[in-house]
């Protein structure tokens, strides 16, 4: 018997074509995609961070040089889509936070909101930590 043959012992499966833009039938579906999307912003910002840790190992002019094609208009118009990325990444993950991390205390389960909550308090006090350090610099 040749390979895939199908005999009334071994049906021939149905599969409905589905178009490569599914998830835009459905908002719900578009805002998980666009949310996994926004992991491009977080990855965009880590190459950079990587690209500046080089050229400072590279030296002084090298750092420089960095530094004048960040300030470039394509590459502060890159970061501010990307600021924007990383946020909806981060509201969104704290919003789901409660949903993918249970919390009991004394045998019963702290509200969503609270716990959310606790995530974009320590959001805030970390970002503030954050400015402090760039302001004194």
């Amino acid at each position: 018997m040749a390979s895939g043959a199908h005999t009334p012992y071994h049906p021939r499966w149905h599969r409905r074509r589905v178009s490569v833009w599914w998830w835009l039938e459905s908002w719900p579906y578009a805002r998980f995609v666009l949310r996994e999307l926004t992991s491009l912003g977080v990855a965009f910002f880590a190459l950079v961070i990587l690209a500046e840790v080089r050229a400072l190992g590279e030296g002084p002019a090298a750092l420089a040089a960095f530094r004048a094609r960040l300030a470039s208009p394509l590459f502060l118009a890159l970061h501010v889509l990307a600021l924007v990325a990383v946020l909806y990444h981060s509201v969104t993950w704290f919003n789901l936070a409660p949903k993918a991390m249970v919390v009991r205390l004394g045998g019963r389960r702290l509200p969503d909101a609270l716990v959310a909550g606790t995530n974009y308090l320590a959001w805030a006090v970390l970002s503030a930590g954050v400015i402090l350090l760039l302001v004194r610099a």
